[in-house]
């Protein structure tokens, strides 16, 4: 597939021009919540971090959006937890048409939306990108597959939007059914798109993209052409933070995905998404400006019990916090006969390990072994807690 132009001029904007741009759009955010302007983009490291449950506590006690300034809502959406989203009809309010264009998908794409219109978001979402490039939509939601497979070879459907694994359900069911479909493209999120699975849609003629977006925060990144990790959207400012703390990571370590919308309707800032990925380094070869994602990279809340004991990311960054010396650690729970066992990794200085034992007490509130390691010798997959122990 190859894409003869951009979404908009925002893609291929200067770093300087970008960092402009966002930073006045940010402050414009921060005075809609009643919060003080930042210098620079970096300066909102210094601000809290908004978690899912921080949310769901807040609408609880003050309903249905936890007192955030909400405007020009035309829907109320339910998640799990229960948390509640707003949504809008203004053009692209999920800013998903960017990624459906870089999908190939326009104007004479009829697109078979698969993602689910009831009470969540998700159906939406990608009908309002859809029509934000100029394609009809069949809004057929999920299930019922033997419908869809009649619907999309009545309609000459062209274009598909789903989970990754569902458009197969669908195709391996018009081969039953002897019924050849047109879809050429798919535009998938909601789930893990698998090499193998891929390959199998494109033996078939099928060129499948995926994006990451989530009901709160709409589109953060999405692939294009040239499937070289996923480009952030112009919309949003992300950053990647140590799992249970708001600090940025180096540029290449895993960290949990932390959002800022830019979107004047949602302020959310610093909204942590949960998720673990990296920063790519370069740009894409398709010629667009933007930071890149590795895409999802597992999750982030790595809350083990551990001999009764909940152990939480937050508790270990706290320890590291009370030495200087240390640049990471990571907590290993392994099983020795029947008993959990907690092990430390520190990496620290040779030598060093003084009093770490104590500090681990204090902020995980369990005796663990320690074990200094060098510099750079831990994984760089984002843990920070290692279950090891066999469930099975």
């Amino acid at each position: 597939m190859q894409e003869t132009t951009h979404y908009d001029s925002l893609e291929t904007r200067s770093a300087d021009e970008r960092a402009a741009a966002q930073l006045s759009a940010l402050n414009a955010q921060l005075r809609r919540i009643g919060s003080e302007p930042v210098v620079d983009i970096a300066a909102l490291a210094a601000l809290p971090v908004l978690r899912k449950s921080d949310l769901s506590d807040r609408q609880r006690k003050s309903p249905p959006f936890g007192g955030i300034a909400v405007n020009n809502v035309a829907h109320i959406f339910q998640s799990p937890g229960p948390i509640y989203e707003p949504g809008g009809v203004s053009h692209d309010w999920w800013r998903m048409g960017r990624f459906l264009h870089a999908a190939g998908i326009g104007r004479g794409d009829i697109v078979q939306n698969c993602f689910g219109y009831h009470l969540t978001p998700a159906g939406m979402i990608f009908e309002s990108g859809a029509r934000a490039v100029g394609a009809v939509v069949l809004p057929a939601g999920t299930g019922q597959t033997e419908l869809q497979v009649r619907a999309a070879a009545d309609i000459g459907t062209t274009a598909y939007a789903g989970t990754p694994d569902f458009l197969k359900v669908i195709l391996d069911k018009a081969d039953e059914m002897g019924e050849r479909l047109r879809i050429a493209k798919a535009a998938v999120g909601g789930g893990a798109l698998f090499p193998s699975l891929r390959r199998e849609y494109a033996d078939r003629g099928i060129t499948c993209l995926q994006c990451y977006a989530t009901a709160d925060l709409g589109s953060i990144a999405y692939e294009s052409a040239a499937m070289e990790g996923m480009i952030v959207d112009e919309g949003v400012i992300v950053e990647i933070v140590r799992p249970g703390t708001g600090d940025p990571v180096p540029e290449g370590e895993v960290g949990e995905v932390v959002v800022t919308t830019l979107n004047p309707d949602y302020p959310l800032i610093r909204f942590a998404t949960g998720d673990l990925s990296t920063i790519m380094p370069g740009q894409s070869p398709c010629g667009r400006t933007n930071i890149r994602i590795r895409g999802w990279m597992g999750r982030a809340d790595q809350t083990t019990k551990i001999k009764g004991m909940f152990v939480r990311p937050e508790q270990v960054a706290a320890f590291v916090a009370r030495h200087s010396e240390i640049l990471r650690a990571r907590v290993i729970a392994t099983r020795e006969g029947e008993m959990d066992v907690m092990t430390v990794r520190v990496e620290a200085p040779e030598g060093a390990g003084a009093g770490y034992e104590d500090s681990i007490i204090q902020t995980l509130k369990l005796r663990g072994r320690v074990e200094i390691v060098p510099f750079g010798s831990l994984p760089n997959d984002g843990k920070v807690i290692d279950d090891q122990r066999s469930y099975g």
